[in-house]
């Protein structure tokens, strides 16, 4: 068509396909090897580590941030409980709310001890039973004191974190920083939960971080729910996250605990009290036995025998009562 013969065109073409296939074969193996590495650099596990490193993966690093955070506050956990199983003295002071130091403490417990012995003594109980008063209300009513104090204070702490929650929820959505809703709470919500946290602005007022002064929260009130608060405050300010939303969901834990609770002590209340009725029936009995017929009951502390009778008694009663209240008292 254009002057060329056809064996001559196909003669051109197969010399083009062959240069084209020594060329192939030749590079081939080059191209794919250097192809090989490439990929083996950008599949490797030290290239996946610096992608992570780089924040191409932010998924991953914040799975690993909150893994080794939660490892973290577990192993610091575990060391507050240590602590929280046998506190101080001066620890159960402040727990209790008490301003006490442990020389006050002392003085007020030899006191009670003197006045006990010294009502005994009056009364005209023997030496024995006014060395007993003596120890009793020196080492036992102060202690049952402060240990009363302390469980009050713990429940009033927990019927007011829900709402203390719920105020920083309202206020981060609203667009407040966390340490202005901790000084809302530490001047409105009512004791102690308005002195725990005012304790917290302290400790960031000196230099303390966050994270640090809100965990001191559980060892002033050894609960569950502040450690759980100081767990959710302690995440979010290193790893970050959706602050409101955790609150909230921890607020809903809270209140469904307290329901909780609240229904546990009331299915209880009929065991305790026939309990109750139980343990102070001999004593309601011996006491009407007297009035009655006093020459009848007094023969127990007459006679030797009788002595003997009651004190067994007396320590088989106090054994059954012990039984009842391990039996009756549910870990709430």
């Amino acid at each position: 068509m254009f002057g060329l013969d056809a064996t001559v065109i196909a003669l051109a073409g197969l010399v083009v396909f062959a240069v084209g296939g020594i060329a192939y074969a030749v590079l081939a193996p080059n191209l794919s090897n250097r192809a090989g590495k490439r990929l083996g650099r950008v599949v490797s596990p030290q290239a996946s580590e610096a992608v992570v490193r780089r924040g191409l993966d932010p998924a991953g690093s914040r799975r690993k941030a909150v893994q080794d955070t939660l490892k973290e506050l577990e192993e610091q956990q575990k060391a507050r409980d240590a602590k929280s199983t046998r506190p101080s003295l001066s620890l159960r002071l402040s727990q209790a709310g008490l301003g006490w130091s442990k020389q006050t403490f002392f003085i007020i417990s030899a006191v009670t001890g003197i006045i006990a012995a010294g009502l005994g003594f009056l009364a005209g109980a023997p030496l024995i039973v006014v060395l007993g008063l003596g120890i009793v209300g020196g080492l036992g009513l102060p202690r049952w004191y402060v240990g009363r104090r302390r469980k009050k204070r713990m429940r009033a702490f927990l019927d007011e974190l829900p709402n203390s929650v719920d105020v920083i929820v309202r206020g981060v959505k609203a667009g407040l920083p966390l340490g202005d809703c901790f000084r809302i709470i530490s001047t409105e919500a009512k004791e102690p939960v308005r002195s725990e946290f005012r304790a917290i602005q302290d400790a960031q007022a000196v230099g303390v971080p966050l994270d640090e002064a809100v965990l001191k929260l559980y060892e002033h009130m050894p609960v569950p729910e502040a450690n759980f608060f100081a767990i959710v405050i302690g995440v979010q300010y290193r790893v970050g996250g959706n602050l409101s939303e955790a609150l909230g969901n921890l607020s809903r834990v809270l209140r469904d605990r307290k329901k909780m609770k609240a229904k546990i002590r009331a299915m209880s209340m009929e065991a305790k009290a026939s309990a109750a009725i139980i343990g102070s029936l001999p004593a309601i009995v011996m006491a009407l036995v007297y009035i009655t017929s006093p020459k009848y009951i007094s023969l127990l502390w007459q006679e030797p025998v009788g002595q003997i009778v009651l004190g067994v008694s007396l320590v088989w009663m106090l054994f059954g009562i012990l039984v009842m209240r391990k039996m009756i008292n549910f870990e709430i």
